[in-house]
């Protein structure tokens, strides 16, 4: 008897030891080291106003339903140190400032994105994350940090499926949570904090408010993972935007069987110059401004009243509220019309070589510019006419760019069923969206591809939101954008953008697979099959962030579906997919690259001297086919 109970305690010894390890792992992620820099440089983009309007407007998204203050009184699961200190956020990406203090936009004293806004029946105030978080960058070169607002993050946010290897801010936050609720000593400080003189009273109903976020937090978590719906991992600056804006709104809001596989990670795209872009995002199928912020707070949490307790669609005139805050969009979208590109900070990263840049401005006349020149539209082929300048964004079908198809094809291939919303092509026609390319009348509610299924639902998700807002048919184009109709074309490639700044937007390609320009200006068999992210620390020769293995570091592989850096080649010979020039001899590249660092900055531009640039000489095409850009 008394060797039966040994063996059991044993068991259970070593259960309780092969539980322990992997959780410390889980609960403890392997973050890079944070260093505050000794300089923090904000370049001239926009006036200091603007800058803290973007940081901190909320857009309505939610987090699973955590409080504002609930996210600031956590403690990190193995001490008494705050989750939300912003030495402790830095290290997985998120921005701060050494010298920033708490404020009336920033009471948590949280970094860039972490804003927070009030339930209108309620009162709750709700962790925000928004525009700002993923659409800011920052670039550090011997201590000093160079803050590029617009730019392209480096954080790690999105998944909140446990690993081993962790360094994802989701799965941090919910092993706090999880912490929080099960120890009993950390929940009485978490709420004591958050409640002060209405602990006594309110601390029951605090807990079981706490435990319906966290158990939304983990179903998604177990959702994610038992359904492997993201199996390419993102690691630092990318997320699969599309697919998970879909999982959200399709899968999410309306029926399970919409899930879909998202295994095309993207960076976060720079946003300086995009109020005169015809079309956005990286497939160019989006137009409406409004819209388009609309869908993308609904993918990153807002919330959406579609089906009652019971999964019957709600009637009409109650479907379609969200916590979307279309005025605060509104806000965001007319502040980034004062964005400026940031130019290339000479003191800092070095001076430009101006002799080589203009050999440079040649090169990008003859190899570059016929994608991604500005091309201004006339008046009369505006879809805006108020709009001034409105720029032609040429979307390079994958077939002629050659680079990773899988965001391109997972957008054009999906396909969701929304019938149980019972929509009719009658109703549908009433709301002013436009299908360029496409018929509506021919819509499948039954097999609805994603852009043309998140164009109809942000239009009600829109109206709803409008009118609960109090906005007057009058202020509607104003809010819209340019008064622009809700616009969807679907094209299988990618959107090729002007390149001012593009120095201050690494790693490079649609999905982050190139980490410097020097290597995008070489042929494939020069390019980095793999690497490591999460590096902020910028190398002003190759342009690009530091590749070199890191501790808490991502290994970028370039071998895995979605991951892929094929494509958009300067190479000799003949031209198969995805050569779309001459080779480029490294004296060459190197010019190329000293011009992009003056692109966009009139007064330097002015100082080049004038090189005639020769014509685009490619190879011919290997088929013996005459190949057209659209």
């Amino acid at each position: 008897m008394r060797t039966s109970s040994r063996t059991v305690s044993l068991i259970l010894g070593v259960l309780l030891v092969a539980l322990a390890v992997p959780l410390y792992y889980i609960a403890r992620p392997n973050l890079p080291t944070y260093e505050p820099p000794t300089e923090l440089r904000y370049l001239s983009q926009w006036s200091p106003e603007a800058r803290q309007t973007y940081y901190y407007t909320p857009q309505g998204t939610r987090v699973k339903g955590l409080r504002y203050d609930w996210f600031v009184a956590l403690e990190l699961p193995f001490s008494r140190d705050r989750l939300a200190e912003p030495s402790y956020l830095a290290r997985f990406g998120f921005l701060v400032d050494p010298d920033q203090q708490a404020s009336a936009l920033n009471p948590g004293n949280l970094p860039v994105g972490f804003a927070r806004h009030s339930d209108d029946e309620t009162g709750d105030q709700y962790l925000d994350i928004t525009c700002s978080a993923c659409h800011s960058g920052e670039l550090r070169y011997q201590g000093k940090a160079i803050r590029i607002d617009g730019g392209a993050a480096l954080h790690s946010l999105a998944s909140t499926v446990p690993t081993l290897r962790g360094g994802s801010f989701g799965q941090a936050l919910g092993m706090s949570m999880a912490f929080t609720y099960y120890n009993p000593v950390k929940f009485k400080r978490f709420a004591k904090q958050v409640l002060g003189e209405r602990y006594d009273e309110e601390r029951g109903q605090l807990r079981r408010d706490f435990k319906a976020v966290f158990d939304r937090l983990m179903a998604t978590a177990y959702n994610d993972w038992h359904r492997d719906l993201y199996p390419t991992e993102e690691g630092f600056g990318r997320t699969d935007a599309f697919g998970r804006i879909a999982n959200s709104v399709f899968g999410d809001a309306i029926d399970p069987a919409n899930y879909r596989v998202a295994d095309a990670p993207v960076s976060y795209p720079h946003l300086w110059d995009i109020w005169k872009f015809d079309w956005v995002q990286w497939n160019g199928s989006a137009m409406q401004p409004m819209a388009r912020n609309v869908g993308e707070a609904l993918g990153v949490g807002a919330t959406l009243r579609l089906f009652d307790d019971e999964g019957r669609p709600l009637p009409e005139d109650e479907r379609y509220a969200s916590s979307v805050r279309p005025h605060d969009l509104h806000t965001l979208e007319e502040t980034l019309k004062h964005l400026k590109a940031p130019r290339w900070p000479e003191d800092i990263l070095g001076t430009i070589d101006l002799e080589l840049a203009s050999q440079g401005r040649a090169l990008y006349e003859e190899n570059c510019a016929y994608c991604h020149a500005p091309a201004p539209k006339p008046e009369d082929r505006r879809y805006a006419p108020d709009r001034d300048p409105e720029w032609r964004m040429r979307v390079v079908p994958i077939e002629i760019v050659g680079t990773d198809p899988t965001t391109a094809d997972n957008i054009a291939d999906h396909r969701f069923d929304i019938s149980k919303l019972g929509w009719t092509h009658e109703q549908l026609g009433k709301l002013g969206v436009q299908l360029f390319g496409a018929d509506p009348a021919q819509i499948d509610f039954a097999s609805l591809s994603s852009a043309k299924g998140l164009a109809y639902l942000t239009a009600y998700v829109e109206n709803r939101a409008y009118r609960d807002a109090g906005i007057s048919a009058a202020e509607r184009p104003a809010m819209d954008g340019f008064g622009l109709p809700i616009g969807v074309q679907e094209k299988r490639g990618y959107k090729a953008r002007p390149l001012d700044g593009i120095w201050a937007t690494p790693p490079f390609l649609h999905n982050g697979s190139v980490p410097n320009l020097f290597q995008l200006l070489s042929p494939i068999s020069e390019r980095s099959s793999r690497f490591w992210v999460g590096n902020h620390e910028y190398d002003p020769k190759f342009v690009g962030y530091r590749t070199e293995e890191i501790p808490g570091g991502f290994l970028f592989d370039t071998r895995i579906k979605g991951n892929g850096n094929q494509g958009h080649e300067f190479r000799d010979g003949c031209r198969s997919q995805g050569v779309i020039g001459r080779g480029l001899q490294p004296l060459e590249r190197w010019a190329l690259i000293e011009y992009l660092k003056v692109l966009g900055n009139a007064e330097l531009e002015a100082r080049l001297t004038p090189v005639e640039p020769r014509p685009w000489t490619p190879g011919p095409l290997c088929s013996g086919q005459v190949a057209q850009v659209h």
